[in-house]
């Protein structure tokens, strides 16, 4: 064997330790069913035009992400079942997380605007826990955001009718539309108008938000989805959003409206 070829067998070897060291740690219970959701494979209910990133992307990194013992991501969720141990599990179970990134963001009574998952989390180490503050791309922000969300994995995205999110989730559709950078382009322009057309070579997807926290190929790790919104925004060159600042929230808010109802996938794959 070459030497390649061991490092990538042993890296593999060692995935597949920490899939299965993850589930038994939590007693078969990574879900509310009594073991990890399976794959989700970005397939919404029949007759429904909307389709996940999932469904344009290579037989090879659709198995990548189909396959728990393959999937770069599950180092992420390992750290995040960890930490979850280790910070949350006092007042928190498992369990009892099912459906809970579905369901965000969502109104928070004391600070009196929406939260994302991430920020959720962050707020919470830091109130509760006393724990330093948490920055939106910090690996055990991502890696507590990702297990919590695969206790999610496969559910459909339900963003709560709370009237209270209304006037932000009209902020979010209005980011949506507008017309920015030297560019000159909207969200709706790519991800609307010419959703399975090609931009230098890459195609265009629809832009749901179906498998935050995300690993990609691109960045060889993992991101939010505001990371992946700021990406956007310096590609058409307009100035990117603050992380975790109301406009950002606000976009996030609008994209998981615009994808209710379709299957969450975390820990997804990417090109």
């Amino acid at each position: 064997m070459t030497p390649g070829r061991a490092v990538f067998a042993a890296c593999s070897a060692a995935l597949v330790g920490l899939v299965t060291a993850c589930t038994a740690a939590t007693g078969g219970a990574m879900g509310s069913g009594g073991a990890a959701p399976p794959p989700a494979r970005g397939e919404p209910a029949a007759g429904d035009p909307r389709r996940s990133g999932y469904a344009d992307m290579s037989a090879a990194t659709q198995a990548m992400q189909r396959d728990d013992a393959a999937n770069p991501a599950w180092l992420w969720v390992e750290d995040g079942r960890q930490r979850f141990a280790a910070q949350c599990a006092r007042c928190h179970e498992v369990a009892r997380m099912a459906g809970v990134a579905a369901r965000h963001p969502a109104w928070d009574e004391r600070a009196q605007r929406p939260f994302t998952l991430g920020q959720r989390i962050a707020d919470c180490h830091e109130r509760r826990n006393g724990g330093a503050p948490m920055l939106p791309e910090d690996d055990g922000r991502l890696a507590l955001e990702m297990f919590v969300a695969l206790q999610s994995r496969g559910r459909p995205i339900a963003p709560p009718a709370d009237a209270r999110l209304a006037p932000w989730r009209e902020r979010g559709r209005a980011l949506f539309v507008q017309r920015v950078g030297q560019l000159d382009l909207s969200c709706a322009q790519c991800h609307d108008a010419h959703a399975g057309r090609r931009l230098a070579g890459s195609l265009i997807p629809q832009g749901h938000p179906t498998g935050y926290p995300i690993y990609r190929l691109e960045w060889q790790g993992v991101g939010s989805l505001q990371r992946r919104l700021r990406g956007c925004l310096v590609g058409v060159r307009a100035e990117p959003l603050a992380p975790d600042g109301d406009d950002a929230t606000a976009l996030e808010l609008h994209l998981v409206s615009r994808a209710a109802g379709m299957p969450l996938e975390t820990p997804a794959v990417r090109p």
